[in-house]
């Protein structure tokens, strides 16, 4: 029996890999992704706090308002007290409605990545020309506004077309957050060339954890600091990338921003055992290593089948 494939990547064991490390020869690697978003009133896709009622729905709209007004300021006051840098996913939207905001993010340096226009679309139930018009709006608006295009991509709700990772490469992406199936990098081919697949969370992240499972803001940031220790300690094996999603309307909460902080100040406590990073420089150090002859990315099953 032959099952359907995406044709993206090669199967690899963890365990059987060639070996590297990061930077300083550190072994785990761990950034933060922050979500700005915003979202269409009255229509559209959107998480929930209570289950909707008919649109205008003002409770779920003003909860997730409530991120970008007031929430994402607080997380970046607590990564500033905590010495941390953040890749920011952004919807392109956020340039024409909270411009003070990526100013703030501007400020302190941290990496922008795409995110889409809102997160109130799915670029997967696009056509192949929707979609690709979508992707160059979005990364012409934030070239525009940072002076410099955005390597990274993390798609609305993490859909895709058949064609996504074809159409990322051909607008010039170096790295895609779309995929989960991994703790390390890995190459995933397409039919121009490769694009790196960054391991971005599906677990230590608050709209499956908190709006989903329905976690507590303590559970949240409990599996934040048991995933930290054991892939620190995994670490000594094979080396690793950590990421944490956050949304600002959900961590952004004061109750949760409590629990959070606890857990990365726990982090933070750490950093000289570990890389802080964004999900750039990640990309970027494999990407040069490669170009210089070193293989970072394990040699097994991680190379894209060649066309």
């Amino acid at each position: 029996m032959t099952l359907p494939t995406h044709a993206r990547y090669g199967y690899s064991a963890i365990t059987d890999r060639a070996d590297f490390s990061w930077p300083e020869g550190k072994r785990l690697a761990v950034y933060l992704g922050v979500n700005l978003e915003h979202f269409a009133f009255g229509e559209g896709l959107g998480a929930e706090l209570a289950p909707a009622g008919p649109q205008p729905d003002v409770l779920n709209y003003a909860w997730r308002d409530y991120g970008n007004r007031v929430g994402a300021w607080r997380l970046l006051r607590l990564f500033d007290d905590l010495r941390l840098p953040a890749t920011v996913l952004a919807n392109s939207a956020m340039y024409d409605f909270a411009p003070e905001l990526m100013a703030a993010v501007r400020a302190r340096g941290d990496e922008i990545a795409g995110h889409g226009r809102t997160n109130s679309e799915r670029q997967s139930t696009m056509s192949e020309d929707a979609e690709r018009r979508m992707i160059e709006e979005a990364t012409r608006t934030i070239r525009v506004a940072e002076g410099v295009a955005p390597q990274g991509w993390l798609s609305p709700w993490i859909a895709e077309s058949p064609v996504t990772p074809d159409l990322l490469v051909e607008a010039g992406y170096t790295y895609t957050l779309n995929w989960c199936m991994d703790d390390q990098p890995v190459w995933m081919t397409t039919r121009t060339g490769r694009i790196l697949s960054i391991p971005y969370p599906q677990e230590l992240n608050d709209i499956p954890a908190i709006v989903a499972r329905k976690d507590s803001a303590s559970q949240f940031a409990e599996m934040i600091v048991d995933a930290f220790e054991e892939m620190l300690l995994q670490s000594a094996d094979q080396p690793l990338v950590m990421g944490v999603a956050l949304h600002p309307y959900i961590v952004g909460q004061p109750h949760r921003l409590r629990r959070l902080r606890g857990a990365l100040a726990h982090i933070a406590g750490q950093r000289e055992s570990i890389w802080l990073t964004r999900a750039g420089e990640i990309s970027r150090y494999v990407y040069a290593a490669n170009a210089g002859g070193e293989r970072l990315v394990p040699r097994r099953g991680l190379e894209p089948p060649r066309p």
